[in-house]
């Protein structure tokens, strides 16, 4: 009875805090919804569900959630796929020697270079590939493709392009920490494994898809969920790189810009605390049928 009385207390605390800065702020929220409030008044006038019914009358609301559908197959795809492939060129793909599993040459310098945009600020890269794609000259891409005979290409302001240029960003900016996180998972690996499939005669393709990536399965699952959850964001480097928070036209709009905009542009703080509810929902749903789907029996080695 001691020892649980010294656990509880010890763990009043952290519930409690918990409690006060995570729970009751989403509390709020699903409360806020369902009123009309402005953001000055004391007191919450509520309108049941007018504002969700609002939020699916709403235009920009759909054209958030198909940009949202865009981040949610190719961000993950594409970080996913480049972190493997440079993580197991950094790690295995240099072949046995001494009996361990190497990268390529220079492997230990490519590793910084993987990471660098990880300690950048996400403001800062917003502020970078602003002058990256600036739509004149003077930005670096359409300057060596004007150098080049070419014409100036409207990275940002493009709709067709806008939120593709975004996305590129976005994958530029997460694969150095991915790339970390598999290095770790592969240096967990047993050599004996790869030594096996090797002396077998395994090729490097074989071995990465026959030994490497079932093996770092458990792994690539919990990067997928992240990146997910982060394409349900988005929120910082849309604001700083699309045209007034989301343009040209929604064309690279999310629900967090929407949010930011009714919130704190309109003063419509019920309206924005519902699309924040819907938010909440997106992000649990895709995260539960993503463990769901990816499921597989665990290997033990």
């Amino acid at each position: 009875m001691r020892r649980h009385g010294f656990v509880a207390g010890f763990l009043l605390l952290p519930v409690l805090l918990y409690a006060v800065f995570v729970i009751s702020p989403y509390v709020q929220a699903f409360q806020i919804a369902l009123t009309d409030w402005r953001g000055v008044s004391a007191g919450l006038d509520f309108v049941g569900l007018d504002n969700f019914q609002r939020m699916f009358g709403n235009e920009a609301f759909w054209q958030a959630l198909r940009n949202h559908l865009v981040l949610l197959v190719t961000m993950p795809l594409a970080t996913v796929s480049l972190a493997l492939l440079f993580a197991y060129l950094l790690n295995a793909a240099g072949g046995s020697r001494g009996g361990t599993m190497t990268g390529v040459k220079g492997s230990g310098f490519y590793r910084v270079v993987f990471f660098l945009p990880q300690v950048l600020a996400v403001a800062v890269v917003g502020v970078l590939f602003k002058a990256v794609y600036r739509p004149d000259s003077s930005g670096v891409i359409n300057g060596a493709l004007v150098r080049l005979g070419g014409e100036p290409v409207g990275w940002l302001t493009d709709q067709r392009l806008a939120l593709w240029s975004i996305i590129a960003v976005m994958v530029w900016q997460a694969v150095g920490f991915y790339v970390v996180l598999f290095s770790a998972g592969m240096a967990a690996i047993p050599k004996d494994i790869f030594e096996a499939a090797s002396l077998d005669g395994a090729g490097r393709a074989r071995m990465f898809f026959s030994v490497t990536l079932p093996l770092l399965w458990e792994t690539v699952q919990v990067g997928w969920i992240y990146l997910g959850i982060a394409a349900f964001d988005g929120f910082a480097l849309v604001n700083v790189l699309s045209m007034e928070q989301g343009g040209p036209d929604g064309a690279t709009t999310v629900l967090a810009t929407e949010i930011y905009k009714n919130a704190f542009g309109y003063s419509r703080f019920g309206y924005a605390s519902a699309l924040g509810v819907a938010l909440f929902f997106l992000t649990l749903t895709f995260a539960a049928l993503t463990m769901r789907v990816t499921r597989r029996e665990r290997i033990v080695y």
